[in-house]
């Protein structure tokens, strides 16, 4: 259970104020595997990080009962001067995982090589969503945070990061964020849809879809 108390956030940009989320109140239910929809700028990444508690709410509060992963997708939380291995040990460490088990797990996963000895600040943009993806699917999390992640890479990678979030929905939630209606319709129950600041709860999924897709027309 995710529980929003009158949740508010907004950006100054170009010397006028953007609002993301307007006095939000909502409780999204426990167990349920969620789409995020919302046209480009919406703020559905922010309202990720909000969650996650990698951002502050300007007013309000986010509760949860369960545990919640960082935005799998957003490298921001990652320290870049540390190698991969490093931010792999120093997570396993904050949540209170095995280090050498998470350590080998994301290093055969992420397959990226020398790399995974090497500092951030080397790393594309793949292979940075290729490490964060591996270690949060390496911790056990009641729901996860997933930007678009499952399209990084080429093909075959693509198709193991399919099968291996698949695999964590069994015993997990999710709250997902993906152009690709079939991924969504495949993984989620259920969908909230961000519009105006607004954010607004579907328990039937195609119905939030077309109401998304009213909304871009």
């Amino acid at each position: 259970m995710i529980q929003f108390d009158n949740v508010s956030k907004g950006f100054w940009v170009r010397r006028q104020f953007a609002t993301v989320i307007n006095t939000l109140t909502l409780t999204l239910p426990s167990g349920q595997s969620l789409a995020l929809l919302g046209g480009n700028g919406a703020g559905k990444s922010t309202l990720l990080q909000m969650i996650a508690g990698t951002i502050r709410p300007d007013t309000g509060a986010i509760w949860s009962d369960g545990t919640v992963s960082w935005p799998v997708g957003f490298g921001g939380s990652f320290n870049r001067d540390l190698t991969g291995a490093q931010n792999t040990k120093f997570l396993a460490r904050v949540y209170g995982v095995d280090t050498d088990e998470l350590t080998d797990f994301v290093q055969a996963f992420c397959d990226i090589g020398a790399h995974f000895h090497m500092p951030l600040r080397t790393y594309s943009t793949g292979m940075k969503s290729r490490l964060t993806f591996g270690i949060s699917m390496g911790i056990p999390f009641d729901t996860y945070l997933v930007d678009e992640v499952t399209a990084v890479g080429d093909a075959r990678f693509r198709r193991k990061s399919s099968a291996l979030f698949r695999d964590r929905m069994q015993s997990a939630s999710a709250i997902l964020v993906s152009h690709n209606l079939s991924e969504l319709q495949e993984f989620c129950d259920a969908a909230l849809l961000l519009h105006d600041g607004k954010l607004s709860y579907f328990a039937d999924l195609s119905e939030a879809v077309e109401q998304h897709n009213r909304n871009m027309a």
